[in-house]
């Protein structure tokens, strides 16, 4: 059979593990498998005996949806064009109104979900990395080993997708034989990047350690004169660490450890994991700061602020990674939290933009980005956006004008500015019956020249 394997164009760090499974299995049937990323003119004339589309990311569904109907009268049969992947499954039903096309649900672990003989347990196949040749698209994840040795989570987070993809907890995926096929076929790659989702929840959590360190990944291990690195990419669950895990996971040569910190209430427990972490030596961490969801603006800017605090006690290098929440299902990123503005998120994509999404460990880099305290930061997050990016170029004339207007409305005028503001959609008609109120929003609809060198950094 001709099987076309399509990933939509949008950008991604990793490469798609469902389509490199299923290239596996169909390789192994004899098929001929082409993939793509994006619409491709010459694929779309040829016929194909299978299509598969995977997915990503709800927010990603304009250009998921143009891919399949780019490509729905490219199959020999339509009930052979085979759509998967994450939003597949949270988003099966407003496909199928969307398309006709009814989406393979959750993993390929079970018989019949792509109606071929021996389709039960693709999801454990070793993956065909030789198909990420075939595409110009470079992933900036390269180099590595991807793989599960659990699947699922015990915890069912409300803001979370996996319970919904991987309802299962699977606490060990035999580890050693996926890593020998793989380096059999398509040779030793020098890291590994672990995809799990929570395997500090694995019984055999002991078992799987000692696995990685006989697999070749242990401190000061080396392939090629270069030092290998063990990513737990997904995080590790911060209530089940215990200092005995701990000193474990030290014994690896994990670049980063990460951590999440979804909440100012794991605000203890987090400070105790980060000093066990530095007394075993695990220096390199990142962290995940989820915001927009439950939390405040000021429980965002605490927790990054201790992120700092702790480097500059611990010596430690936490590097923040802000992550916006999205239901799950939004068809775009415009969710606005209950405790958040428009424009505060905006405020914050301005920050980020100029940090490259990066929290870097440095007490001057944070204070520099986001504010020396929480006045300076909520100042920031009010402020136009070209004085937030370009902070230098605009600090002694329009910032210094704009905030010296601002603080003297009466409070009433004031109230009425930030109404306006938090929407974070001025228009050219955007007018109030007060000159100073008027005034202060024209520093919003003419912003000045965008000089890249006095961008913040």
């Amino acid at each position: 059979m001709k099987i076309l394997l399509v990933e939509p164009s949008y950008r991604n760090k990793y490469p798609p593990l469902g389509l490199m499974k299923i290239s596996a299995f169909h390789k192994k049937r004899g098929d001929a498998v082409v993939f793509v990323k994006g619409l491709e003119k010459d694929i779309q004339l040829q016929m194909w005996d299978r299509i598969y589309i995977t997915s990503l990311f709800s927010f990603f569904w304009n250009q998921t949806i143009k891919t399949i109907k780019y490509y729905e009268f490219s199959v020999k049969d339509p009930q052979n064009l085979f759509i998967g992947g994450p939003m597949a499954t949270l988003m099966a039903d407003e496909i199928q109104k969307e398309t006709g096309y009814k989406p393979v649900r959750g993993l390929l672990n079970e018989k019949g979900k792509i109606r071929l003989p021996y389709d039960l347990r693709i999801d454990n196949i070793v993956p065909d990395y030789s198909i990420l040749d075939e595409i110009d698209y470079k992933y900036p994840a390269s180099n590595a080993y991807f793989s599960y040795i659990t699947r699922g989570c015990i915890r069912k987070c409300p803001f979370c997708a996996v319970p919904k993809i991987e309802p299962f907890y699977v606490d060990y995926i035999p580890f050693k034989k996926q890593l020998n096929h793989i380096k059999k076929l398509y040779g030793e790659k020098k890291d590994l990047l672990l995809l799990d989702n929570n395997i500090l929840a694995s019984a055999k959590f002991d078992q799987i350690i000692n696995e990685i360190k006989e697999a070749g990944f242990y401190n000061g291990a080396k392939l090629n004169k270069s030092l290998r690195h063990v990513d737990f990419n997904q995080g590790i669950d911060l209530r089940l660490l215990t200092k005995k895990k701990m000193k474990r996971l030290a014994e690896l040569p994990i670049k980063p450890l990460r951590i999440a910190f979804d909440h100012i209430k794991l605000k203890d427990k987090y400070i105790e994991k980060i000093e066990w972490a530095a007394e075993v030596g695990i220096k390199h961490l990142s962290n995940y700061i989820l915001y927009n969801f439950q939390d405040t603006p000021e429980d965002f800017y605490e927790r990054l602020k201790i992120n700092v605090e702790l480097n500059e006690r611990l010596g430690t290098r936490v590097f923040s990674f802000p992550m916006k929440y999205m239901p799950v299902k939004n068809k775009n990123r415009k969710h606005i939290g209950k405790n958040w503005h428009p424009k505060y998120l905006r405020s914050i994509q301005c920050i980020l933009s100029a940090t490259h999404g990066v929290v870097g460990p440095r007490k001057r880099f944070f204070e520099a980005a986001f504010g020396k305290n929480l006045r300076e930061f909520k100042k920031l997050l009010i402020m136009p956006d070209n004085y937030i990016i370009y902070r230098e170029n605009h600090k002694n004339n329009g910032t210094a004008d704009w905030w010296e207007l601002y603080r003297s409305l009466p409070s009433s005028q004031k109230k009425e500015f930030l109404n306006i503001v938090h929407e974070n959609n001025l228009k050219e008609e955007t007018h109030t019956k007060y000159p100073k109120v008027n005034k202060l929003i024209s520093h919003y609809k003419n912003p000045r020249a965008k000089t890249p060198e006095n961008m913040l950094s």
